[in-house]
């Protein structure tokens, strides 16, 4: 498989890090590698990660410090960040000093808000959360919200789940432990009757059925991105909830309220970690709805998609590999193509839905993990 390049044929090649040679940053570097258009380098601390990721013909660096950090990011066009989030705000202040574009995955609030404080006088992009939730569920908020002349209700709902659900909780692990943890644990942002608040995590369980599958959705933290401050004052009720099948919810409460495991995250993550298996037949649900007037009327929009993983160059790309990959490098070909922003902070609200869909990364949320060639 391979992509139509994005750039002119005689443009510059473009130096790309990636941080990170875990699942999302090993899926990062084989979609940027068969594009082709980009001398993409990947750093990690761990060896027999770097292996996996040279074994595609990508170069390498093993990065154990601060300095071998500092050294992976100078004289880069972009770099990529797949590392865990508390190392977000760190990368992303390196990369403003060496005016280095930077785009990140990240669902922590707190970095986000770091990150946007640092880019007031940076030079180059600071563009965090380009992956899933947050990331393209913003972008399709956005969209619809703009569809309305009074917008009203927004809301959004994404599912990371194993297509083979077993056990009580009916979850596999899919992506970052620690990431998951704090979903299901901190604050969520939300509007509420017009204002901007925050509302507890696992609260505002509801159910519903999407294709004739049942499932369940609760409140969780970090999806809504920036979303909430762009439509501030603009909208009645917007809100972010992640979806699960039913019976979960329940189990997470018993497991991080009665156990009281939200005080002992460590804990949390090696249980989870020990007793929950991984799986890469997982699929992605996204369902989106919107309500408000439109030229006096009321009106209701929907969007809905289901993405499910995919073969690429001999290799096994997941769902949650495919969109969160596809995502950042999505983001990373705007702003080199000259269709975002080239300074400051970057929101995904700023990405149009259209734009994303068409480039050659975002046709993988398109149609069940189909990428344009």
């Amino acid at each position: 498989m391979t992509f139509a390049p994005s750039h002119p044929a005689n443009a510059a090649r473009r130096a790309v890090t990636i941080l990170g040679a875990g699942h999302i940053g090993f899926a990062m570097a084989l979609l940027l590698q068969e594009a082709g258009d980009y001398d993409i380098e990947v750093a990690d601390r761990d060896p027999v990660r770097l292996a996996q990721v040279a074994a595609l013909g990508v170069p390498t660096r093993l990065c154990a410090d601060d300095a071998a950090l500092q050294a992976a990011v100078q004289g880069c066009f972009a770099v990529l960040n797949a590392l865990p989030f508390h190392r977000a705000v760190a990368v992303a202040t390196l990369c403003a000093q060496a005016g280095v574009h930077y785009f990140d995955l990240t669902e922590d609030v707190q970095s986000t808000q770091a990150i946007r404080a640092l880019a007031a006088n940076a030079r180059s992009v600071l563009m965090p959360q380009c992956g899933l939730a947050p990331g393209f569920i913003g972008i399709v908020g956005h969209d619809l919200a703009r569809r309305f002349d009074t917008l009203h209700t927004l809301r959004m709902r994404v599912g990371a789940l194993p297509r083979y659900p077993q056990g009580a909780l009916r979850y596999n692990l899919t992506w970052s432990t620690e990431g998951l943890i704090n979903e299901y644990c901190n604050p969520c942002e939300a509007i509420v009757d017009g204002e901007r608040t925050t509302v507890p995590a696992l609260e505002g369980l509801e159910t519903f059925a999407l294709d004739g599958v049942e499932y369940e959705a609760f409140n969780t933290s970090g999806g809504l991105g920036t979303l909430t401050e762009t439509l501030a004052g603009k909208a009645r009720q917007v809100d972010y909830q992640s979806i699960r099948y039913p019976g979960h919810n329940a189990i997470l409460k018993l497991l991080l309220n009665d156990l009281r495991l939200r005080d002992r995250r460590d804990l949390l993550k090696d249980i989870l970690e020990t007793a929950v298996p991984t799986t890469d037949q997982d699929v992605i649900v996204v369902f989106v709805t919107a309500s408000g007037l439109k030229g006096g009327r009321l009106v209701q929009e929907s969007y809905s998609a289901r993405i499910v993983g995919t073969q690429m160059a001999g290799h096994t790309l997941s769902a949650i590999q495919l969109t969160t990959a596809a995502g950042i490098c999505t983001a990373l070909d705007l702003v080199a193509a000259g269709q975002l922003p080239q300074q400051g902070f970057v929101g995904q609200e700023a990405v149009g839905l259209k734009d994303f869909l068409a480039n050659r990364f975002g046709s993988a949320y398109a149609a069940e993990g189909e990428l344009v060639l």
